[in-house]
């Protein structure tokens, strides 16, 4: 049914929701938080409610069409050695970004370590760690790996749609090559599967670990940790051990899941 939907028309509906919500809470003069709120709650849950509400209504289909609990428990092994894989790789690229960044932009490295203040309102606190672990993934796989990717597969090729709806997801994240690995892996898996709950499951894994990480701050692992310009030099050979063994093993991992799967979208099952 994916194949059906208007990827440009979500993306307009999107746009346009934003905006006319940023403009409407700006002349409203709200606080910080509600437009945050606000915001996120018409990109993760009113513009894309009423869009696949009205897709899955016009087909009489139902939202289990396209998840299942079947071999769920089977791919959980998978999946947390995927988020962990995947997690080493940002880390370590996060290092090796910032690494080729000192020399020529010490600005910029300074820039992007600089912690930014959470609000620690408890309601606000509780409604980001649910928007970041669990209606953003659900969303976006919805949006990038049941849309875009299947709406590129049929105009492209499976490779095709895999890699220009990863490309897409890695451009709207800060992370965009690890982003962009990580929209690959997901991919397959939806594909292999033909379940979206399993790649829903592998994001909102990585996505509840990241939300710890953004309100407890942790300040392990220890040694590949960077808080400082110096960090970077001082924490260079743990990180790019972890960098290459981490990128051999999501590349394997892409290899893995991508072994005998159809070339052309008419050989895809619907």
């Amino acid at each position: 049914m994916f194949e059906q939907m208007k990827a440009r028309y979500l993306i307009l509906f999107s746009v346009l929701g934003m905006i006319a919500t940023l403009v409407i809470l700006i002349a409203l003069d709200v606080s910080d938080i509600t437009l945050d709120v606000v915001s996120q709650l018409v990109l993760y849950a009113v513009v894309p409610g009423i869009y696949f509400g009205y897709y899955f209504r016009k087909h009489q289909s139902s939202v289990w069409n396209v998840l299942s609990l079947n071999g769920i428990r089977n791919w959980l092994p998978a999946l947390f050695a995927l988020v962990a894989v995947s997690i080493a790789f940002s880390i370590s690229m996060f290092w090796f970004q910032l690494f080729m960044l000192a020399p020529i932009a010490p600005w910029l490295v300074n820039f992007m370590l600089e912690e930014f203040p959470v609000p620690n309102t408890p309601g606000y606190i509780v409604f980001t760690i649910f928007t970041i672990a669990i209606l953003a993934p659900i969303v976006e796989e919805f949006m990038f790996r049941g849309v875009l990717l299947k709406r590129m597969i049929a105009k492209t090729s499976m490779w095709g749609g895999i890699l220009i709806s990863s490309l897409l997801f890695g451009i709207l994240h800060l992370d965009i090559i690890g982003a962009f690995l990580f929209g690959v892996v997901a991919s397959l898996l939806y594909v292999r599967t033909n379940n979206l709950l399993v790649p829903i499951l592998l994001h909102i894994i990585n996505n509840s670990l990241a939300a710890a990480a953004l309100f407890l701050a942790p300040t392990w692992p220890e040694s590949l940790a960077i808080f400082s310009l110096a960090d970077i030099y001082a924490k260079a050979a743990p990180n790019a051990v972890v960098l290459g063994i981490s990128a051999v093993l999501l590349i394997g991992a892409i290899f893995w899941l991508g072994r005998g799967l159809p070339k052309a979208p008419e050989e895809i099952h619907q």
